[in-house]
């Protein structure tokens, strides 16, 4: 019950507790009586009383209306939290004018101490106060208020305890409870905008954040960003992201982290073993959404993320910084700072924003008066509420967009954020300097090419890209050819193509593998006698450990992943010659993590689940030795790659296995599960031989003590 009632008065505003902590100090009461007592309008009061009484909190007794129990010692806080810090009523309470005579009869000295304890609580130790004096027979201040019964015992008189009588705190403060009306909101400090440059900063910040998640995953699908141990992103990892996306590291903490709550961004293990971040298989099907519904996917997905990417490099309790995505960096409290601060900002008036200076205070305080009870990091969690809402566009210039508001009353925005967003275009205007200028976004398969030829030089209404001999050799790494990429520039571009582009891409063609790398360990070969020369004599050429053994052949001690970015380095333009002689270019495959699981995904994996363990029932007979067992067909895999390639397919095909599993004391069981991760050498997986006693069985096995893996289903 002391749970239901917490969560009852963490919902109410500042002058709703008010007028309930008016309740707890008033005793049984009416409505009309409490109205008198609460600085507020009476139509407020018994709107208040209405809410009160619906949410249980307070109910009418034969007596009269009433606070239910528990609810005084919920009543925790000052001034600020809604608590005025005045005691209950006595069962018996004195009359007003009889109070006020004996408050006009204190000298200032007992008036003083007074006002102390009713602004400490209402509560003070008796210490050597004598009780039951005359008014004429008292020695200090203290036994003075005692006996004008304006302090009181509180409990027995061996508690030590004297409290001042709710019905006194009240006389003191004129009859009220509180000193400050309590039905009137803080206002919020805002400044007319012009509409034109909130809407146009909306929306570029919007179709920016759409943009730049894209290029981070498209990045990441053939560069995978290294996994901590705790699954978060290093800070080497994130620089590399700031600098790869062009923004600030704590905007690129932002942006990884939008792209892990909208699932698009996960963790697999790499050819090593080790999680790396890739794209999930869900980001493909959203890189093909127009740009207003991608980014309703982002705006919904940070609306309801607890997550605090604006900690990210600052230092926890253990001093150490904090990274992104690991999993303690958030907030429950979160979610519900995001939707209050924009609400505050839809009800602003139309065009207008937070003022300079004082806005962002202003909107605090409100916040604070809406939910005074919540944590006292509310004032960080506001402004980063605020900030973040700026970068993903629900904000321009400090305004509300309007398809935000329709984000925040529960509809989709995509229709409204489409009207607004500039049709994608289809080409380019290409100029003689090497650049080419995007008029508008670009549809995302011409800007999905233009990315592989072409380097992002400038943002802005307008995209600016620039060719270079780095682009160009990048895009005949990817498997283009010299006629393709001069039929797609003349294509692309509205404007005539410059003779300088098409020398640049003829001259790198020229270049390009001029020399070709094999797996010897490794060996560069060239027709050109005179450029492996040049090679084996260059200065930074030292530490590739290269040996001249005929004319057209140099051998190299490093590896051929280490040796093909070493060489272009050095500027040159090296392409991977296959056993047979035949050049080997082509675009790398991007990587993929699984999609991570939704709520409802996982309640639907447990139920099949425990529908596939009546399947392994019916195969008992399986059981019946280690040999019947291992006499399955070949996908009954006991290698160790291949317990691997056994448990990924059936994490792909969502079906139950049979392993053989040795636990800690050498012992040797077989379990049905459903797979769900393989990660970090660990299998997680759900137990179906468990999910009688254990619904939510999930369990994890390290994978080099699984011996053998049975298709079940």
């Amino acid at each position: 019950m002391r749970n239901s009632i917490a969560r009852a008065l963490d919902g109410l505003t500042r002058g709703e507790l008010s007028v309930l902590d008016a309740l707890v100090v008033a005793g049984q009461t009416t409505d009309p009586e409490l109205a008198a007592i609460v600085r507020a309008e009476p139509a407020y009061v018994a709107t208040t009383l209405a809410r009160l009484r619906d949410l249980a909190v307070a109910w009418d007794s034969p007596e009269g209306l009433r606070a239910l129990s528990g609810v005084a010692d919920a009543m925790v806080g000052g001034p600020d939290a809604g608590v005025s810090g005045l005691r209950p009523r006595t069962a018996a309470p004195r009359a007003p004018e009889e109070i006020a005579e004996a408050l006009a009869a204190l000298p200032p000295g007992a008036r003083a101490l007074l006002d102390h304890v009713i602004a400490e609580g209402g509560t003070a130790k008796s210490g050597s106060v004598r009780v039951g004096l005359r008014p004429e027979d008292a020695d200090t201040p203290a036994e003075l208020l005692v006996a004008h019964r304006l302090l009181v015992p509180g409990g027995s008189l061996l508690s030590g305890l004297l409290v001042v009588p709710g019905e006194v705190g009240i006389a003191v403060r004129g009859g009220r409870t509180t000193t400050e009306p309590v039905d009137v909101a803080p206002p919020v400090a805002s400044e007319e905008r012009s509409p034109r440059l909130a809407a146009s900063a909306a929306l570029g910040a919007a179709t920016d954040v759409v943009r730049r998640v894209g290029l981070l995953l498209e990045w990441w699908g053939t560069r995978p960003a290294a996994a901590l141990r705790t699954t978060g992103l290093g800070v080497r990892e994130l620089r590399a992201a700031a600098n790869q996306l062009q923004v600030s590291e704590p905007e690129a903490a932002l942006i990884v982290e939008l792209a892990h709550e909208a699932g698009l961004a996960g963790t697999r293990a790499d050819a090593d073993g080790n999680p790396v971040w890739v794209p999930t298989s869900a980001f493909d099907e959203w890189a093909e959404r127009p740009v207003a519904e991608r980014w309703t996917v982002l705006a919904r997905a940070w609306l309801s993320s607890p997550r605090l990417p604006s900690l990210v490099g600052e230092r926890g309790p253990d001093q150490k910084p904090w990274n992104a995505l690991t999993p303690e960096l958030s907030a429950a409290g979160m979610p519900e700072a995001k939707a209050m601060a924009l609400a505050v900002l839809a009800d602003l008036p139309e065009g207008h924003g937070l003022a300079a200076g004082t806005g962002l205070p202003s909107l605090v305080a409100r916040v604070a008066w809406e939910r005074p009870r919540r944590p006292r990091t509310r004032p960080d969690l506001v402004a980063w509420a605020v900030a973040e809402a700026a970068v993903l566009g629900l904000t321009g210039a400090d305004v509300l967009a309007s398809y935000a508001r329709l984000l925040l009353a529960g509809e989709d925005p995509t229709p409204a954020l489409a009207e607004l967003l500039p049709p994608p275009v289809d080409h380019v205007l290409i100029q003689a300097d090497l650049t080419a200028v995007a008029p508008g976004p670009l549809e995302p398969d011409l800007a999905r090419q233009l990315q592989q030829v072409a380097d992002v030089d400038s943002h802005g209404a307008a995209t600016v890209y620039r060719f270079t001999a780095d682009s160009v050799r990048r895009a005949l790494d990817a498997g283009w050819t010299a006629a393709e990429l001069h039929a797609f520039v003349l294509a692309a571009s509205r404007t005539p193509v410059p003779q300088p582009l098409s020398y640049l891409i003829d001259d790198v063609v020229r270049s390009f593998g001029r020399l070709r790398v094999g797996l010897a360990s490794s060996f560069v070969r060239s027709e050109d006698e005179a450029a492996l020369a040049a090679l084996v004599n260059h200065p930074k050429a030292s530490a590739l450990g290269l040996q001249r053994i005929a004319p057209t052949v140099v051998v190299s001690t490093l590896p051929i992943d280490v040796l093909l970015p070493r060489l272009r380095e050095l500027g040159l333009a090296p392409v991977v010659e296959g056993p047979d002689g035949v050049v080997r270019v082509g675009a790398t495959d991007s990587l993929r993590a699984r999609t991570p699981r939704t709520r409802e995904s996982a309640d639907a994996a447990r139920a099949t689940a425990r529908q596939a363990a009546q399947v392994v029932a019916a195969v008992a007979t399986m059981r019946e030795g280690d040999e019947a067992a291992r006499s399955r067909p070949a996908s009954a895999s006991t290698a160790g790659g291949g317990v691997l390639s056994a448990l990924r397919e059936a994490i792909e095909r969502r079906g139950v296995v049979l392993i053989g599993f040795t636990d800690n004391q050498g012992v040797v069981s077989e379990r049905a599960v459903l797979p769900l991760m393989v990660e970090g050498g660990q299998l997680t997986a759900f137990d179906a031989d468990a999910a009688d006693d254990d619904p939510d069985a999930e369990r994890r096995y390290p994978v080099h003590r699984i011996s053998r893996v049975v298709p079940v289903s």
